[in-house]
């Protein structure tokens, strides 16, 4: 996608952004413009391409701002391979901590995934049409295939090819008019065997201390390979046949050594690896010493090669990460972003913050966004044929709720909203359809939410309702 000229501009991005993400419009521009700098590289000078490195982004700003949602649908809009890790999860082993390295392949393990859908999705046909002859021939053999005259015919010595002209004749118009109704969809539920490739497990468990997690999967991955295909015999209704088969064959079309030579150059020049948390991987202050800040310290050193650009080995390829778009983000309560090594620093050279949301911001997430709170519960309920609406001070007054509620106790942004409106729901979620029946209609009300929610406001010990 990055090659082509219907690539989103700057400002197309910040629009699409606009219809699931309220506010932030610096987070916005500057994640547009990294972005379409992707694209402006694959479009310049072959002999600068190398040159031009990606702008990698750090975000700071409290929990549930967007900032993960942001990136997320960033990665939607440029259908780009998008991987989500949390820095703080290095850590948990001590000082040595994790392979820092699997984010990357988990990066390409979903550039692969991304274009064998594709790919698949392109040889549709080929293998439904594929399928549809295997399902056929399940059904009604060909007479000139000498698996069908596995049988002796008493007095019959020829191989199947010198049958009667009448009874080929014969056997193709039947295997026409079974095709026609497979096509119908009339025999969806006759049972027919099918043999299916089964998954060789290697059973070999030999990870040790001296085997990382790359060498592991290429292991695997040459034992498996070496190992013959087998298939088993299945009973199943042609329905099930249909799903089995299609991706049986769908897979045999396609070329894997192409795939997973695309699936590399994708990642490494459209790929976005998002680092959460990674305020707490900061030392809080410079005051040196050991404990976990020795930990700490340890993991910002192994991200630093792979945000600077380096080769790491994946079981599809070496991939490349000079070219992959960084974006980091934590809240920076306790640390600070100068608390960050000042080599990591330096590869995360803008910076954004995000800001606290208002009661208005809350109302528009509750109001405006494609995949708003109150879209998904009326959807919820659609699905009983019960009808939910919400009155526009009611949603007002839930916005107020929640945004006292993050006062009073911990701002944890948009997610408050969750637990509000759950709390407000609940009953109603309860009684559908038992008490409330089908093509009911339900009006939420301000009168209704204070209510509901009297309690949740009243009561200053609400430890029951942080997330």
């Amino acid at each position: 996608m990055l090659e082509s000229d219907k690539y989103l501009t700057p400002a197309q991005i910040v629009a699409e952004l606009d219809k699931y993400i309220i506010g932030q419009h610096d987070a916005k521009r500057n994640v547009s413009i990294a972005l379409r700098n992707r694209w402006r590289r694959m479009h310049a000078a072959p002999e600068m391409q190398k040159e031009i490195v990606p702008n990698n982004i750090l975000m700071i700003g409290a929990t549930g701002v967007g900032k993960t949602e942001i990136a997320r649908r960033l990665a939607s809009i440029a259908d780009a391979p998008f991987t989500k890790v949390e820095a703080s999860k290095f850590t948990e082993v001590g000082y040595v901590g994790r392979d820092v390295e699997s984010m990357v392949r988990d990066l390409v393990e979903q550039s692969v995934n991304m274009v064998k859908l594709r790919k698949k999705e392109e040889v549709k046909v080929q293998a439904a049409q594929a399928v549809e002859d295997i399902i056929l021939d399940a059904l009604i053999p060909p007479v000139n295939n000498p698996a069908a005259n596995a049988k002796p015919v008493p007095g019959y010595t020829g191989n199947g090819n010198d049958m009667p002209e009448s009874d080929l004749e014969l056997n193709e118009r039947t295997r026409e008019r079974f095709r026609t109704k497979i096509r119908n969809g009339e025999l969806e539920d006759r049972k027919i065997e099918i043999r299916i490739q089964q998954n060789a497990s290697s059973g070999v468990g030999i990870m040790g201390p001296g085997i990382d997690e790359a060498s592991m999967m290429n292991i695997q991955e040459m034992i498996s390979g070496m190992m013959p295909k087998k298939t088993k015999k299945r009973k199943v209704t042609i329905a099930e046949a249909r799903k089995l088969l299609l991706e049986e064959e769908a897979v045999k079309l396609i070329d894997m050594d192409e795939v997973k030579e695309e699936a590399i150059r994708k990642a490494e020049n459209a790929g976005v690896i998002f680092i959460d948390e990674i305020d707490k991987v900061a030392s809080a202050s410079n005051k040196g010493g050991g404990g976990p800040d020795v930990s700490r310290e340890g993991v910002q050193r192994d991200l630093l090669p792979i945000v600077e650009g380096s080769s790491v080995n994946t079981k599809y390829g070496v991939i490349n990460t000079d070219h992959i778009l960084f974006i980091a983000a934590g809240a920076f309560h306790v640390a600070k972003p100068s608390d960050l090594i000042p080599e990591l620093q330096g590869r995360f050279p803008i910076r954004v913050e995000l800001q606290s949301l208002t009661k208005e911001d809350f109302y528009a997430i509750l109001k405006f966004p494609k995949n708003a709170l109150t879209k998904q519960y009326e959807a919820l309920l659609q699905a009983e044929d019960v009808a939910l609406t919400f009155d526009d001070e009611a949603l007002r007054k839930i916005a107020e709720i929640a945004f006292e509620v993050n006062s009073e106790v911990e701002n944890i942004g948009a997610r408050r909203l969750h637990t509000v409106v759950s709390r407000l729901l609940n009953d109603i979620l309860f009684d559908v359809p038992d008490k409330i029946g089908a093509n009911a209609h339900i009006q939420v009300t301000s009168q209704m939410v204070e209510e509901r929610l009297a309690d949740m406001v009243k009561n200053r010990d609400l430890s029951q309702y942080i997330l």
